[in-house]
């Protein structure tokens, strides 16, 4: 029987693109094409049958003819019996075939008095594959292939060697490790894996949108990246009594490999229980020597029952669910004995051992508890934040004090929170609140969740709860009133909300003058009272950079008491951001993402500002490696802000990089996710990257259209932060749609709040603009203002804009010899950073200066991806991205992005320049 399967549509096969596209090349070649064949192996549950269906549907989609056979169990020893699954539908074409074909083929169904000859029938399967074949080209699946009987592996082997000439492709899956048939004719094979991490979370956000954090992590570890274990173990994990050993599996599962587990001899049966009770890396001789009446015959039978299968030194079980089956088949007392067991042999190993007692604890135990608490503390270490906060949760369960088990579950709170999955942190605060009074207990619980609801639709009512914190507890518990001040500084940066400034205002005087308050000053008014902590901030960076690493602690804000930890090294590259101190923001963020990857994954509020520094200062690779890490985020975890934001940022880089179908959609879906007047910040960026994608289309009407979304009706920013930075956008889509006076106002008004606390970057923003608004007697002064602010170098897109508009200018006033070096270095810097349509502008200019400028290292093009030098080479013979994603099985999409990103790797900013970098590299290579 075919394993359980999603749709076939491409779309929801998660995990498996590279085999999808082997599929589609094998079965939609030309009609012309010879034979094919192509073994999918795989365990049970790899999705072999999920292939198969997404091959055959496409094969149909593209006019081929499909037969469908499917091995079962119970007909395997019938002779012949997949093969008139087979051809029963083509069964009328053998009146065809000629006579000694015909009477062979029927007497092999019983449909004739003659004795089956194999090399006869095999002729005839072939003859009659051809014939069908001529009609249409021909697509042969077989599922579950090694129960296929032997008489027609046989014949379908002998015709599949001899389809050379013919139109027809043949595919079958077989099972991993049973016996396989059609796998002695030595066809090419296609071995499926496990899916990765990344292919299984998000079949999981597919499939189990609801699933939680504990949950959802014990799921992706004992599925193990099989896609029907992950299904599998995901319906019923919800019903798990404990939060050790495996997951419980569906009753007929359950009951079926308890019937099996039933057969064998009481010691392998123990010795079965035992290995599903033990973690996966105790070897089977450790598990052996546990059994009082053990001999060398238990695990030979162990082995033979099917069960399992030898890997090295261990024994590993033949699929995930055979695990959680034999486990949840065996009575809950045998359960038990086997965890102590384990323990009682396991004192070396403290974490394991302390699990296994967990496992066995029926009843509070303050020893267990503690032992899950130290593992805890090993864990977090060691980065595995989720697994510190599952011990830590269970050590709350076990612990008796009603006020420590409080405890422990906020500090598994906190635990989580490095997670992202704001539903398990906001579980286990519930569980703190209903065992303790204590205002303290309470008010860190809470601040944990605000943590994470920062990042979800929720800032208003967030802002407000850690505000609340911040006053009440000012006085008796002042740490945690400056960690919730920490939070609302950020939630008034996502939101913008000028109300949220003043509240801040309002509580500053109320706390002790530490830096992390003055920390919330910065990101909550950096142009007013926060801009005189700017010249403090290389001082306090230098000193965190020597010591950080001396604290733990992981959290997602600066700690009032963190000292020089990776969260203070965070904070301040945060500051020095907000103040536009960019270079020294990267550096430091340099330092403080090493840090944090060091012991685990980067806490989910930091990628945005990490990219939208990147960005800046032209790391344009490493800013879209940032997003897609936080883009990735699964849906069940709420933090629909934190995605949203990734989506803008990129949005942002791909339309200076000239993807405009891309940017679009990433932005449209940035603010889909949020609510604009929530979150300002990500809508500001979302369109900005509107008014780029735009720009770079030349539809400077549209551009200006999206502007309001930057700047509101009257010309006020609509983000105190994120808006300015557009202030030539606005006026250049001004200058060029008939609305000067109106951005002359916005840009005039930006000027006179910037005038006291705006950073130099800022005012030599506010110069561009006024520059391209101005008549021909002010613009080249403020042009050359603009270009004098030394600082607008450390934004090189920016800078590069600025060498542009003003050698733009020069040339209209045909001033060539003196715009010719500010149009090289505005050209050298947009083809270095991708920047395609400015580099394109640029070299135009040039050219109309009098200078060419072609692909500057013929041998580049050697250093692509063998796929991208096919796309390369098609493009340069005309082909539409259509055309070529056509060829390649690639979506134009796909084939767009590629070319976008070998652009600046080849030295060219356009698509007739690829032609010239072909022929400079020699051979087109057939393509």
């Amino acid at each position: 029987m075919g394993e359980q399967a999603l749709p076939a549509g491409r779309d929801v096969i998660i995990g498996r693109d590279s085999e999808l596209d082997r599929l589609s090349a094998l079965v939609v070649g030309g009609a012309g094409d010879g034979g094919r064949v192509l073994l999918l192996s795989g365990a049970a549950g790899m999705g072999k049958t999920t292939l198969l269906e997404y091959a055959a549907r496409r094969a149909e989609q593209a006019g081929r003819r499909v037969l469908r056979a499917s091995g079962r169990e119970s007909e395997s020893n019938l002779a012949f019996a997949a093969l008139h699954q087979l051809l029963r539908p083509v069964l009328d074409e053998t009146a065809h075939l000629p006579d000694r074909q015909r009477r062979a083929l029927l007497g092999a169904f019983g449909f004739a008095a003659d004795t089956p000859d194999p090399l006869l029938t095999g002729v005839a399967v072939l003859t009659l594959l051809s014939q069908v074949a001529e009609r249409a080209p021909l697509v042969v699946v077989l599922d579950d292939a090694q129960w296929i009987d032997p008489a027609s592996a046989d014949v379908l082997a002998f015709a599949a060697r001899r389809l050379d000439d013919d139109p027809i492709t043949l595919l079958a899956a077989l099972r991993d490790l049973t016996p396989r048939p059609l796998d002695a004719a030595g066809f090419p094979t296609l071995t499926l894996g496990p899916l990765d991490d990344a292919a299984s979370r998000r079949l999981l956000d597919l499939r189990a949108p609801g699933l939680t954090g504990r949950i959802r992590e014990r799921v992706l570890d004992q599925a193990a990246g099989n896609p029907l274990a992950l299904l599998e173990l995901a319906a019923h994990a919800p019903l798990a009594s404990d939060d050790h050993g495996p997951l419980p599996v569906g009753e007929r599962l359950a009951a079926g490999y308890a019937a099996r587990l039933a057969e064998l001899p009481e010691a392998a049966r123990r010795a079965l229980v035992l290995l599903a009770a033990a973690d996966a890396e105790d070897p089977p001789d450790a598990v052996l020597a546990l059994l009082p009446d053990a001999d060398d015959k238990i695990w030979p039978a162990v082995e033979e029952s099917g069960l399992v299968r030898r890997a090295g030194r261990h024994l590993r079980f033949r699929h995930p669910l055979v695990r959680s089956a034999i486990y949840h088949a065996t009575p809950f007392d045998a359960r038990l004995h086997a965890h102590r067991t384990l323990a009682g042999a396991l004192r070396d190993e403290p974490d394991r051992r302390a699990w296994h007692l967990a496992a066995a604890a029926l009843h509070p135990d303050a020893e267990v508890s503690a032992a899950l608490e130290r593992t805890a503390a090993r864990a977090r270490r060691r980065g595995g934040y989720a697994a510190a906060a599952k011990a830590l949760a269970r050590a709350a369960e076990l612990r008796p004090d009603r006020r420590e088990s409080a405890r422990l579950l906020t500090d598994a709170a906190a635990s989580a929170v490095l997670t992202g999955d704001l539903p398990w942190v906001e579980e286990l605060a519930g569980q703190a609140r209903t065992r303790t009074d204590d205002p303290a207990v309470l008010a860190t619980a809470a601040l944990h969740v605000g943590r994470l609801s920062a990042l979800t639709r929720r800032h208003a009512a967030t802002f407000d709860e850690l505000a609340g914190i911040a006053g009440d507890l000012a006085l008796t518990h002042p740490d945690i009133a400056l960690d919730a001040l920490a939070g609302t500084a950020v939630l008034r940066f996502y939101s913008g909300e000028e109300s949220q400034r003043q509240e801040i205002d309002r509580l500053l005087p109320r706390l002790p003058a530490t830096p992390l308050r003055e920390w919330a000053r910065v990101v909550s008014d950096p142009f007013g009272t926060g801009r005189e902590a700017a010249s403090r901030l290389p001082a306090l960076m230098a000193a965190a950079g020597r010591d950080h690493g001396a604290d733990d602690r992981r959290e997602t804000g600066l700690r009032a008491d963190a000292g020089n930890s990776p969260e203070r090294l965070t904070a301040l590259a945060v500051a020095a951001w907000v103040l536009d101190e960019t270079p020294l923001a990267v550096r430091t963020f340099d330092a403080a993402v090493r840090s944090w990857r060091s012991s685990g994954p980067l806490p989910d509020g930091l990628g945005g500002v990490v990219a939208l520094a990147c960005f800046e200062y032209g790391r344009w690779d490493q800013a879209r490696a940032l997003c897609a890490e936080l883009g990735a985020l699964p849906a069940a975890a709420r933090l629909h802000h934190a995605v949203a934001c990734a989506h803008a940022i990129e949005a942002m880089v791909v339309a200076a990089q000239g993807d405009t179908v891309t940017a679009r959609a990433l932005a449209d879906e940035a603010l889909r996710l949020v609510d604009p007047l929530e979150s300002r910040s990500v809508a500001v960026y979302a369109h900005r990257a509107l008014t780029t994608a735009a720009m770079a289309e030349g539809d400077y009407e549209a551009a200006y259209e999206h502007l309001r979304g930057v700047f509101g009706p009257a010309g006020d920013p609509v983000h105190y932060h994120a808006s300015h930075p557009a202030l030539p956008d606005l006026a250049e889509s001004a200058a060029r749609t008939g609305r000067r006076a109106e951005a002359v106002e916005a840009v005039e008004r930006a000027a006179r709040v910037l005038a006291g606390g705006g950073s130099p970057r800022l005012r030599g923003l506010v110069h561009r603009g006024r520059a391209l608004l101005a008549g021909p007697e002010r613009a080249e002064e403020e042009f050359l203002a603009a270009l004098a602010v030394p600082e607008l170098e450390r934004w090189p897109f920016e800078h590069a804009q600025a060498l542009l508009e003003y050698a733009q200018w020069l040339r209209r006033r045909r001033r060539i010899a003196e715009a010719r070096p500010f149009l090289t270095s505005a050209y050298d810097t947009f083809r270095r950073l991708g920047a395609r349509p400015w580099s394109e502008r640029a070299q135009a200019e040039l050219r109309a200066a009098g200078l060419d400028v072609g692909p500057a290292d013929p041998g580049a093009l050697s250093r692509l991806s063998p796929q991208q030098q096919q796309i390369v080479r098609l493009a340069a013979r005309g082909l539409t991205n259509r055309e070529i994603g056509e060829r390649l099985f690639l979506s134009p999409r796909t084939v767009g992005s590629h070319l976008y990103r070998t652009f600046p790797k080849l030295g060219v900013t356009a698509r007739s320049q690829l032609r010239d970098v072909v022929e400079a590299a020699g051979a087109d290579g057939g393509w």
